[in-house]
């Protein structure tokens, strides 16, 4: 057992700060290797993506096809009759599932799939009208009224669809939605840009998109559009028109972005905003763009983050209050923001090569945001909060239905935050089973690797062919003793930036072999975070822990101390295969389950923080 201090959710172990890198010919340090390249084949992965492609993904098409009215609007936007059902950004919910859809087929190809995505785009494409503009809300409400209030999410609709059309094109090399999507950004900068309209999205999600359609397409107007929109924050433009008053802070709009230093407003909208601002900047070689997320990571990860990774703590403005103001039974921790954090750190780690980022990430994904789907794949969370009354359940679908179709977009894309690659080195980030074949320019390395994570802390990365370039194996900040063997054969071994360095001419068959400290963590709150005042969290590896009033009679009274100890054993028929935590003092023994699996049984009390006495 060890006992850790906790800084706002995070360990002191992440305090460290890398200094942007230098300008040169590229901000990006590291090269992420996509997941179409990457086969999980993992004991705790393998059966949750099963289950993505075999009922999370069937839930979303019936839920958008025959439970809500979400085809339905597409269906009547190009018949130019009929009311639009739902909320006025609930075509992104729709792009979204699509974009699940599509990395779904790109490693578990499927004929009936692929034909309803078909069906789906068909209905896109109807509803587009002649000048490129596609929003089902203001085609059936009214477009007189369109491009009149920044916070009607024209254009985070619009960022979405362009997500799933290049998902889709990467996926079968089809253009249809790709052509839509260009249509829909030829309309935007028609209207906005240099010496025309200003705007400011009032949620961002359009900046990143339109990266990604750069990355596919080539036309550097895409990439310039980004960063014109995010030049347009913080200099007094945004509006919600005669539909009432803007409120620049919960738009991430009450600065210009490259003076921001402070999280704030809606989580969500912050995480999409910064993605979009590591995009462009490591494209523009933008250097202020990255010095300010330096400064915001600290803000967000050392003074406004959960233990699980979750952000956004206030249920009023789906984000932040002040710092450290952490409760645990009102957080909010929208399952979307949890994603959110995912996407951000992996960016961070692109970017600088610092292992930190990738601790963030793994907190986020294996904690905040798959709290955030049940175990049988059909049920979610939008919120995620640290104690439950027993009152808060996952449901099958919500009115806003942003989290579902946000989960099923992003399970099947794991394989993504897995490898990097350097011009020096191949970059080992998760420990996640798969095989892989990454590519080497006009060659391929494949590898594999076997891992008994997250229950145990056994890795083997095996070479399948020779390779000249460094290993990085990240040492997680939460494992304090590690060994690196190569073929058997103890290692001594540089650690830079959280990152095992392995240097030598590798040949084909050669196994390294990473064995982490997987034993039990005792984490203290930041004493600024008042709500965990004289209380204790406990992490094992990657994973925090809970306690449910299912397994524990004693729920009441349940307490730590200096003296518990902790035994761990898995049980192979709980909750799909856990390992459980017994904390006992004296006579007094508490039960605790991964967090990601709580509410997967009969209703019930539940806390991460526990009185420590």
């Amino acid at each position: 057992m060890r006992r850790f201090y906790l800084l706002a959710g995070v360990c002191v172990a992440l305090m460290s700060c890398t200094a942007p890198k230098e300008e040169s010919a590229s901000l990006k340090l590291i090269d992420a290797v996509d997941f179409s390249h990457v086969q999980i084949k993992d004991g705790f992965w393998s059966p949750r993506l099963e289950r993505h492609t075999s009922v999370t993904l069937p839930v979303c098409i019936d839920q958008i096809e025959n439970q809500t009215g979400r085809i339905r609007n597409f269906e009547n936007a190009a018949r130019g009759e009929g009311e639009h059902s739902g909320i006025f950004f609930d075509d992104s919910d729709v792009y979204k599932a699509l974009e699940g859809m599509a990395y779904s087929l790109i490693n578990h190809p499927d004929a009936a799939l692929e034909a309803k995505a078909d069906e789906w785009i068909d209905k896109f494409a109807a509803a587009q009208q002649p000048d490129g503009y596609l929003n089902t809300y203001y085609t059936l409400t009214g477009l007189d009224r369109r491009w009149t209030n920044m916070d009607k999410h024209e254009m985070y609709c619009a960022g979405h669809l362009i997500e799933a059309a290049v998902a889709y094109y990467q996926a079968t090399g089809k253009r249809k939605l790709l052509e839509v999507s260009m249509g829909m950004v030829e309309h935007m900068m028609s209207v906005f840009g240099p010496g025309k309209r200003h705007w400011v999205p009032g949620h961002e999600e359009i900046e990143l998109a339109l990266v990604k359609l750069y990355g596919v397409t080539h036309d550097a107007r895409y990439l310039d559009f980004a960063d014109w929109l995010l030049g347009e924050r913080g200099q007094g433009f945004g509006s919600k028109g005669d539909e009432g008053t803007w409120n620049p802070a919960y738009y991430q709009d009450d600065r210009p972005v490259r003076e921001m230093t402070d999280i704030g407003g809606h989580a969500v909208r912050s995480m999409y905003l910064y993605c979009g601002m590591a995009d462009v900047a490591a494209l523009k070689h933008d250097t202020t763009y990255i010095a300010a997320l330096h400064r915001l990571w600290d803000d967000v990860v050392l003074r406004n983050m959960y233990i699980t990774g979750g952000i956004g703590s206030s249920r009023h403005n789906e984000g932040f209050t002040e710092d450290y103001d952490l409760p645990n039974l009102e957080a909010y921790c929208e399952t979307c923001a949890s994603v959110g954090m995912v996407l951000w750190n992996w960016r961070m780690n692109q970017l600088t090569g610092d292992g930190k980022y990738i601790d963030v990430l793994e907190r986020s994904m294996y904690n905040g945001a798959l709290a955030g789907i049940s175990l049988a794949g059909d049920r979610f969370f939008y919120v995620n909060p640290l104690e439950s009354a027993g009152n808060h359940h996952r449901e099958a679908w919500y009115g806003c239905a942003c989290c579902p179709s946000q989960i099923s977009r992003f399970l099947p894309s794991i394989g993504n935050y897995i490898y990097g690659l350097s011009r020096e080195a191949l970059w080992v980030n998760l420990y996640i089973g798969n095989e892989a074949d990454i590519p080497l320019g006009k060659a391929s390395l494949p590898v594999q690797m076997q891992t008994d994570m997250p229950w145990g802390g056994l890795v083997k990365l095996t070479l399948m062919k020779d390779f000249d370039r460094a290993i990085h194996l990240r040492l997680p900040s939460w494992s304090s003793k590690n060994s690196v063997r190569i073929n058997g054969e103890e290692q001594t071994y540089s650690v830079q930036n959280g990152y095992a360095v392995l240097k030598r001419h590798w040949k084909a068959g050669d196994v390294v072999t990473l064995t982490l400290d997987t034993s039990v963590q005792v984490v203290a709150a930041h004493p600024l975070v008042k709500a965990d005042e004289g209380k204790r969290a406990i992490q094992r590896g990657p994973l925090v822990y809970c306690a449910e009033e299912v397994d524990n009679k004693n729920y009441d009274s349940m307490q730590l101390s200096a003296t518990t100890t902790f035994t761990g054993s898995f049980n192979a028929t709980l909750l799909d295969g856990v390992e459980t935590i017994q904390a006992t003092t004296g006579e007094n023994t508490i039960t605790l389950i991964p967090y990601y699996a709580w509410d997967n049984r009969e209703a019930g009390r539940m806390k991460v923080w526990l009185d420590y006495k």
